[in-house]
């Protein structure tokens, strides 16, 4: 058991430490008792915490107590501890406490602690500045949302009780049983089929099955116009609202850990979760509050939701759209690695993971790849080959190289018009420096072939000696604006924040080619 010090009252307040030795001078009227309560017993009931108190322009208790050098920053309030020579005190020093026992209503003190409170209750503690505005157009999806939701299930059940008013209960309940199964099923396929699309192309498929879901509730805002085809309806309009939930699950942790800046994922998502509630609470009271407005006009309120649903559809993905620009993720994917290669080439910098995000927007569009010499890695298509180019990039690949570019053939767009772009093959084992590496001598490769010199150069579909030397001549000058430029463009990445130690690839860009010296 520790024990605890006793000394005698002493003027200069000398503070005495328990593994102090008891033969220094100093301490000969200390005594030591091995049965009294323990230190830290004995020290909380020296230590009072007045909370409540504040300074004064006279000091403290007619007297000046000494200054101690910890300030406690908490709830809006600072305080700083004195020593008063008796005790130690926790007094107010932002100027919220009062004086000689008046009490003084301060407006903008109450706004101002009920704002933290609301912060506090709904914003993690430590988080990007970007996070703020995700919040506030989440609370507009959601909210919006939720109403339509509301709304989607009051029409299910009417179509339930016209289209099935003759038979019985339990031949409604089993409807709703099998669509429920079907939409399940659904989602267990369509969550195997793009589980790497959730990483590579995040924003898209988030924004892409929010529209799927918003959809799902107009068919199921149709059940009681057509209530006989009341399981189809519901049940398409199920497996699309599983599919929605489905990439919800599976894109909210990352978009979570991108704001987690102190690794603090847990709490980020904890408080995602109070905020869904809360909004969609507010949902279900807008929802409420709009049924008993109409309440005594039963015409009028089963039209309601075919007024509202287009509204209440474009706030919800505006909110949802609005939102995805705050999220900034700092991995790695092919496209934004291309975007952080091209503007190097063409600035000289890296962007920043918010200035990337912008450019990511156009994704929602679905206008990447459109332009002139798409980069794609993966293995070469036999049917979109340059033969002679081909063969000879093959040929060109030596032990110590984990990567070879060369040209191919696609279709592209719904008309089918053949373009030529630009192939990156990588080989097994290679790093993610070998990926970027190869990413920016492709895009190297591209911005020359872009240019007037050289954009009649691999227009013919069987390019001529000349055309394949002068390919191979760009090929190796592009190499070596790689041993030049990676290095400084690599500590850029670093200090801007990107994660390099992993590069996010889909099923086809994750093909490798193995080297065989026979």
């Amino acid at each position: 058991m520790q024990s605890t010090i006793y000394c005698k009252p002493s003027t200069a307040h000398n503070f005495r430490f328990p593994w102090k030795s008891s033969k220094n001078p100093a301490c000969q009227t200390c005594k030591v008792s091995s049965k009294s309560p323990s230190l830290a017993s004995s020290l909380r009931s020296k230590i009072t915490y007045e909370l409540e108190g504040g300074l004064n322009n006279d000091g403290i208790e007619s007297s000046n107590p000494t200054k101690l050098p910890v300030v406690i920053r908490r709830y809006g309030k600072v305080s700083r501890y004195f020593w008063d020579g008796n005790r130690v005190l926790l007094l107010s020093v932002d100027g919220g406490g009062s004086s000689g026992g008046s009490f003084c209503f301060n407006l903008d003190k109450l706004v101002e602690a009920s704002s933290l409170a609301v912060r506090n209750f709904f914003i993690p503690k430590q988080v990007s500045e970007n996070y703020i505005g995700y919040v506030k157009w989440k609370f507009f999806h959601r909210v919006f949302s939720s109403a339509l939701q509301v709304l989607a299930t009051q029409a299910m059940f009417r179509a339930i009780g016209i289209g099935y008013s003759r038979s019985l209960t339990s031949a409604a309940a089993l409807n709703w049983v099998l669509k429920d199964g079907l939409g399940r099923l659904s989602r267990c396929i369509y969550t195997a089929s793009l589980a790497s699309a959730f990483d590579t192309n995040l924003k898209r498929v988030r924004f892409s099955t929010s529209l799927l879901f918003t959809l799902s509730i107009g068919v199921e805002l149709l059940t009681p116009i057509f209530p006989q085809y009341f399981l189809l309806l519901a049940s398409l309009a199920n497996i699309a609202k599983q599919m929605s939930l489905a990439c919800y699950m599976a894109t909210s942790p990352p978009i979570h850990r991108s704001f987690a800046i102190a690794d603090n994922l847990a709490e980020v998502s904890a408080k995602s979760q109070i905020q869904s509630v809360c909004f969609d609470n507010f949902g279900l009271m807008l929802a409420a509050v709009l049924n008993l407005s109409l309440k005594n006009n039963q015409r009028l309120q089963a039209g309601l939701p075919f007024i509202i649903y287009p509204i209440f559809s474009a706030v919800d993905l505006f909110g949802i759209y609005q939102g995805l620009k705050y999220v900034h993720l700092q991995t790695l994917t092919k496209d934004r690695i291309e975007i952080i290669i091209d503007t190097w080439i063409s600035f000289g910098y890296v962007p920043s993971p918010e200035e990337v995000s912008k450019d990511e927007e156009i994704n929602f569009m679905w206008t990447k790849g459109k332009e002139p010499w798409r980069i794609r890695i993966g293995c070469l298509n036999p049917k979109g080959q340059l033969p002679k180019l081909s063969v000879m990039a093959m040929q060109s690949v030596g032990k110590e190289d984990y990567y070879f570019i060369c040209t191919e053939i696609f279709d592209q767009g719904l008309t089918r018009v053949r373009e030529q772009g630009i192939l990156l093959c990588v080989r097994e084992g290679a790093r993610t420096v070998d990926f970027i590496m190869g990413l920016l001598q492709a895009c190297y490769v591209r911005k020359a072939l872009r240019s007037s010199t050289c954009k009649s150069m691999m227009k013919a579909n069987d390019p001529s000696d000349l055309v394949i030397k002068e390919w191979f001549k760009l090929i190796d000058h592009s190499r070596q604006y790689v041993q030049q430029d990676f290095g400084p463009m690599n500590e850029q990445m670093v200090a801007q924040g990107w994660v390099i130690k992993n590069i996010l690839l889909n099923t086809e860009e994750q093909t490798r080619y193995s080297y065989m010296d026979d």
